[in-house]
């Protein structure tokens, strides 16, 4: 038998014969790292009265249920012509359910789930979304916070009252309406502005065409709404 002499390679030089592909192959490319998508930035509304503008910051990653349906009441056109109907110093601004011409209140959707305990704090600037007593009754009126209100805020034994945004423009003008005098007006025994502050307007700022949405349905036992206290 005829007997043919060994060849010894390198490892490493094996190892390369191995790893090279022969003619023609085609690698596969190397994918490219992919990089997330951008974070939406959170909506933004601007509210327009006969006293000045404001624009509020929604939170709806806090306030999933609650922005929604504010949401839909400004695409509506829900809050023009409404009005600022109550105004305590040194406490809050609060409008958005009756019409400026005769105090009555406007028709409502169905009540939103609180969401009180989504952590946000009713503090300065912060908005959120009036009710009465029921924990569960907040519809379409919101107040501004003019000064830290913790008792407006959850606790253990209680229901608080749902922040859903805050005021990033215009604050200097929900300060001005926070000291309008105010006084008994229409159906209202005290806090009222007595010269009408007017929510004319409140759109989504850079928004598009309002998408359509079902129309309110009247709801008559909102007619006592009781809002922060």
């Amino acid at each position: 038998m005829r007997n043919f002499p060994r060849i010894w390679l390198p490892a490493a030089l094996l190892l390369a014969s191995l790893l090279v592909p022969p003619p023609g192959f085609a690698a596969d490319p190397v994918a490219e790292p992919s990089t997330p998508p951008p974070t939406a930035a959170p909506p933004r509304v601007r509210v327009t009265t006969n006293m000045g503008e404001f624009v509020i910051e929604l939170l709806p990653d806090r306030a999933p249920l609650t922005v929604p349906n504010f949401l839909r009441y400004v695409k509506e056109g829900y809050y023009s012509g409404t009005i600022i109907h109550r105004v305590i110093a040194n406490f809050v601004i609060q409008g958005g359910g009756h019409e400026a011409a005769d105090y009555k209140l406007k028709p409502v959707h169905e009540p939103v789930v609180n969401e009180s305990g989504n952590g946000l704090q009713n503090k300065r600037g912060t908005v959120g979304l009036a009710r009465g007593e029921p924990p569960h009754s907040g519809n379409a009126q919101f107040y501004v916070n003019l000064v830290d209100n913790s008792d407006l805020d959850p606790l253990a034994t209680r229901w608080g009252y749902t922040v859903f945004g805050r005021i990033v423009e215009g604050m200097d003008v929900v300060d001005r309406i926070g000291v309008t005098p105010t006084g008994a007006m229409g159906p209202f025994k005290s806090d009222a502005p007595i010269k009408p502050v007017i929510i004319e307007k409140v759109v989504l700022v850079d928004a598009a065409t309002p998408s359509s949405v079902p129309a309110p349905t009247a709801n008559p036992s909102n007619t006592t709404i009781l809002t922060p206290h």
